[in-house]
């Protein structure tokens, strides 16, 4: 088992003490997520881990999950405030405040996780996106690259882009306003919700995230269809948010230890979420749930609305535009050398 699976606060607080760590600081964080989701719920606790070890001791970081101290859909509001001093989310939740996370939340037909992480931090990508966080006193740091999702649990086959009218599904984003666009009753119910909105009626169809998280909420009980590719998210970003002047008043060698620390993170997670599908599949499978692709009638009709979507949002905000424009042209440079170092198929 890893060093950093389990580190006890209190024990790591105790040790710092004991140690007599000069200016030893405490902050607390609330995830979006419960902290036993699978690969999700334990990732900002391998962070806050690192951060403790890298600075011996000398920062600890109380992780708490859903609902702790507000819902989950409040935190960036209370880390914005300064009323919780750190988050761990879904970039896409803030959609409506930050029009931009919805593109580095869920872009359809977007980067594969080689590339977004590229564009993140060489590309230009995070500080693109932190110009969007500024006026909100809000410290953005990435710190989980999720890999590609599944396209979703259906109650309903689908072998036409007509077999998505009138189709009522939980799917978030940019992915959600292409399905409505092709007929689809869209809305976002939350993680908790979903197996037994499934298992009601209440909807037909839902998309959460890749089978390694999927298998746990036991979506393979209540669905006959798991469809894959996940084109709505095809990679996706988890971040810390710090609020601003938390993050200010924070020693430069603390802030490099909490950016390492997270590209730290994304590496293990990364790993994890490869070494983790093909079993998560199996399992799906030994429960009786069809696993297939969309045809490709269908993905060609979901690409022609989510390039609508995306412009229409482009519109509508420049950073989005800055950013939508900036992932083309990365996404575009860079694809050459996958072209050209593609093998044959067996």
């Amino acid at each position: 088992m890893s060093k950093f699976t389990k580190l006890p606060v209190l024990a790591a607080a105790a040790l710092a003490a004991a140690s007599g760590v000069a200016n030893a600081q405490t902050f607390d964080l609330q995830s979006v997520f419960g902290l036993n989701v699978p690969s999700i719920g334990p990732s900002p606790q391998l962070w806050a881990a690192r951060v403790n070890e890298m600075t011996d001791g000398a920062v600890t970081i109380n992780v708490h999950g859903a609902g702790d101290f507000v819902p989950p859909f409040e935190v960036f509001g209370a880390v914005s405030s300064g009323a919780l001093q750190m988050g761990f989310d879904w970039i896409g939740y803030w959609a409506q405040q930050i029009p931009v996370a919805n593109l580095i939340g869920s872009m359809p037909f977007g980067p594969t996780p080689d590339i977004a992480l590229g564009w993140m931090f060489q590309g230009g990508g995070l500080e693109i996106i932190q110009r969007a966080y500024d006026p909100f006193n809000v410290k953005v740091l990435p710190c989980h690259l999720v890999g590609a999702e599944a396209g979703g649990w259906f109650n309903r086959e689908i072998n036409t882009p007509a077999d998505l009218q009138g189709l009522n599904m939980r799917i978030a984003g940019l992915g959600g306003m292409a399905m409505a666009r092709l007929g689809a009753n869209t809305q976002l119910v939350p993680a908790g919700e979903i197996f037994l909105s499934l298992e009601t009626g209440r909807i037909d169809a839902a998309e959460f995230s890749a089978p390694q998280l999927d298998v746990g909420f036991g979506f393979q009980r209540v669905t006959q269809y798991y469809y894959f590719p996940g084109w709505h998210q095809p990679s996706s970003w988890d971040s810390i948010i710090i609020n601003m002047d938390v993050w200010n008043g924070l020693d430069e060698r603390t802030q490099d230890i909490m950016t390492e620390a997270c590209q730290a993170n994304i590496a293990y997670n990364l790993g994890d979420q490869v070494n983790s599908q093909a079993a998560a599949i199996a399992t799906i499978r030994e429960a009786g749930t069809d696993v297939r692709r969309f045809p490709d009638e269908v993905l060609v009709a979901l690409r022609e609305a989510s390039d609508e979507v995306l412009d229409e949002q482009a519109a509508q905000d420049p950073i989005f535009a800055e950013a939508l424009a900036s992932l083309r042209s990365y996404m575009d440079s860079v694809g050459e050398w996958s072209t050209l170092q593609a093998l044959p198929a067996r």
